[in-house]
């Protein structure tokens, strides 16, 4: 069984995206580049991905761990997987700050498929749907938004660095973010979801709080928030994953997972669930699940 932290919560909360890179001058210069035919702008992205790993030495530490983990590689094998990493990510961010502004119309058509896209259109309920920072999620979130003509409501943490805001949050096309420290988001959220509307969560990054469970990934046990799935528990709604992957072609796929329901005391089984559809994803693709630290230790001495 997973151990609940509840009775020894972390000291101090992870901080996991407080990197020197995390500036707004280069979410400046990616926006700029997005003049760019999208394919030349994606090489461009890709091949100052690959040069990442030395201006970054303490995440590519992390990614080299990570992978070795994941995909049991050594060596060269590794090295390469780790650069891929730094690359694919690169790619996906100056998407996020490019392609997911464009109109829904635009979006669509860097879609090459999604798979179980009809599961959630199907659904006359309300519902949670939790992704994971694998692909290009926020894209996810939005076609999401347009599959389902209803609102998704974005659960995300408060941006340390608020300037950056505007490049990574924006609200429209039926999808707004709500950031977690709103004293009244708990309320917010069991009335849009009773409303009918939906619920997108990023559930692969522990809060440092108390509402964290220690869950087996990948052979070793790991904290995951448990939030979403006591939410779909009290309002009775169903959890539908969905993620985002970018493929060869800078085409995306979208994958749906098959609804399931979270019944009164099956919080923890319900997670569980989902981080073994969590790692099963990532051992499919494991140079797209951006995480830049040990999310087995997350939390900073």
């Amino acid at each position: 069984m997973p151990l609940s932290l509840t009775s020894n919560p972390p000291a101090r909360r992870p901080r996991w995206y407080s990197h020197a890179y995390n500036r707004a001058n280069f979410y400046r210069v990616a926006a700029g580049l997005a003049w760019l035919p999208r394919r030349a702008r994606l090489g461009l992205a890709r091949q100052l991905g690959r040069l990442a790993p030395w201006w970054m030495p303490l995440e590519r530490a992390a990614i080299w761990n990570t992978l070795a983990r994941v995909t049991g590689a050594t060596g060269s094998r590794l090295e390469a997987l780790t650069v891929a990493t730094f690359a694919d990510f690169a790619m996906c961010f100056s998407d996020l700050v490019s392609t997911n502004r464009q109109p829904m119309a635009h979006l669509v058509s860097h879609i090459d498929a999604a798979e179980g896209a009809d599961l959630m259109t199907r659904l006359g309920q309300g519902f949670i749907s939790p992704s994971a920072h694998v692909g290009n999620w926020e894209l996810a979130g939005r076609l999401l938004a347009g599959r389902t003509a209803r609102t998704t409501h974005v659960v995300v943490a408060d941006e340390e660095a608020r300037e950056l805001e505007q490049w990574v949050r924006r609200d429209g096309d039926g999808v707004r973010f709500v950031t977690r420290s709103r004293p009244t988001v708990s309320l917010e959220l069991v009335a849009a979801l009773r409303r009918g509307e939906v619920v997108a969560v990023q559930a692969d990054r522990a809060l440092g709080t108390r509402g964290d469970v220690l869950i087996p990934f990948f052979g070793t046990p790991a904290p995951f928030p448990l939030g979403p799935f006591l939410l779909a528990s009290a309002v009775r709604v169903p959890v539908v994953p969905a993620f985002c992957l970018l493929g060869a072609d800078y085409r995306y796929t979208v994958k749906v997972a098959e609804p399931f329901s979270v019944p009164r005391g099956g919080e923890v089984e319900a997670a569980r669930a989902w981080v073994a559809m969590l790692e099963g994803v990532v051992r499919e693709h494991p140079t797209q699940w951006f995480n830049f630290f040990d999310i087995w230790n997350p939390v900073l001495a």
